[in-house]
């Protein structure tokens, strides 16, 4: 069975709400729109105090080519323009929605009907994408209008689908996989048009049997789709890795980008999210959300309107247990500690984990042993044990020059170093630091 060569790790799966239906959460009585919820510039806020807002209504437009609009989820009256602690931990600007209603913009097709047949262009398909704010929905965020705009010199040879969901616990694409597989088939359908390509991938890791049955039967019925089963490995859904994996390319070190292998790579959310903003001309202001936790009374999945502060997911999956450590907005693995769980759910919002006070507790850091096992689990064939250390005494020349910035913040090396040393803290330290210094480094030339 397929995997990717180089690294890997194999922690425990918890998906303890694999076999929990998605579930359509209440609305929120205010909703909150960070207006950076993509890579790239931050949206700009098009809407002022006291408009009146729809379900659907644009209320900020892109800053940027790398850039998404953002829409609003609720209906209602704009309270203010303020800030808001994001799950970044940091402050963002934001828009504060009232909301009164749920009264949709017209112009949404409402109806459950699978609409197959699109006979729009290429290059009105993007349009319509990009208009939708839609971005790449696994974490990173990425406007995906950006990646079917290549660059020049540059062509698409096939559409690679993550449907991996490697992170522990986490199981809102798994749900999505089998209960909208039609509609995520038209959206790949929709991509490979997109792309001008006559080839898709859909990698889903073999602990979701369910989902690949019906994936593979279903995709039967449409021309260039095929579902490739892949070995269970930790981080498989990384874009570099996944293409090593499906079609057995290696992606270059940056500046290189995965076009530049022939692959263009979107996450099975974002391929949902296209079939309903090209087919019913929905815009991207949902999605599915995982709320789990060992501790947790009953993990969930839940259709989520963006805004929606993660509070009150928790309190529908049984509200936060007394033996609560640590809020995780994301998977154990690359998901960050929430500083309050007022935070609202953004684009890349895939989940919310609840880690009791056990699995909280970090282990006390001893001196490294030279075990070498950090180097044998990155996935990029780094060297973490050297990057956490220069970057531990600020030497960023050298830890540019080991490639820091082809870190893929994993979190492998951490995972497996027998000595708890924090690796990831000191590489996510340098990778600010180096990366703040090449954009300097550009702006002089």
């Amino acid at each position: 069975m397929k995997t990717f060569r180089i690294g890997g790790v194999h922690p425990a799966e918890n998906k303890l709400s694999a076999g929990k239906a998605i579930e359509t959460l209440a609305l929120p009585k205010q909703a909150v729109f960070p207006l950076s919820q993509h890579i790239g510039a931050p949206a700009t806020a098009i809407v002022k105090k006291g408009d009146v807002v729809k379900v659907g209504t644009k209320i900020a437009e892109a800053g940027g080519f790398v850039s998404a609009v953002i829409f609003s989820s609720v209906s209602g009256k704009v309270n203010k323009i303020d800030s808001v602690i994001d799950a970044s931990g940091y402050r963002k600007p934001a828009i504060f929605i009232d909301v009164e209603g749920d009264e949709w913009e017209e112009s949404i097709d409402r109806s459950t009907e699978l609409v197959k047949e699109c006979n729009l262009t290429p290059e009105e398909i993007v349009a319509k994408i990009k208009n939708a704010g839609i971005v790449g929905m696994g974490g990173a965020c990425f406007p995906t209008h950006v990646k079917l705009t290549p660059p020049p010199g540059c062509k698409a040879e096939c559409v690679i689908i993550n449907a991996v969901e490697c992170e522990p616990y986490l199981t809102a694409d798994h749900r999505l996989l089998l209960e909208k597989s039609d509609e995520i088939l038209v959206g790949v359908q929709i991509l490979m048009k997109a792309a001008k390509v006559n080839k898709a991938y859909i990698g889903i890791e073999n602990n979701k049997p369910d989902a690949i049955q019906l994936m593979t039967q279903k995709a039967a019925a449409y021309p260039g789709i095929e579902v490739v089963p892949l070995k269970v490995k930790y981080p498989q859904g990384g874009e570099k890795q996944l293409i090593d994996a499906i079609i057995g390319r290696q992606v270059p070190a940056p500046p290189a980008i995965p076009i530049n292998v022939g692959a263009v790579v979107q996450n099975v959310g974002t391929a949902y999210a296209v079939y309903e903003a090209v087919q019913k001309n929905k815009p991207l202001f949902e999605r599915v959300v995982t709320v789990t936790g060992k501790s947790l009374k009953n993990p969930s999945n839940f259709l989520t309107r963006m805004g929606t502060p993660m509070s009150q997911l928790i309190e529908a999956a049984g509200g936060l247990p007394e033996d609560t450590g640590k809020v995780i907005g994301g998977g154990p693995m690359m998901g960050k500690a929430l500083v309050n769980i007022e935070v609202p759910i953004c684009k890349g919002s895939s989940g919310v984990l609840i880690m009791n006070e056990k699995e909280a507790r970090r282990a006390e850091p001893q001196p490294c042993i030279r075990c070498a096992k950090c180097v044998s689990a990155c996935p990029m064939g780094l060297e973490p044990f050297l990057l956490a250390t220069c970057s531990a005494h600020g030497d960023w020349e050298r830890v540019e020059h080991e490639k820091i910035m082809s870190c893929i913040e994993c979190g492998s090396c951490q995972f497996t170093c027998p000595s708890h040393r924090p690796m990831l803290d000191y590489i996510r330290l340098g990778k600010g630091k180096v990366g703040g210094i090449i954009r300097a480094r550009n702006a002089k030339k």
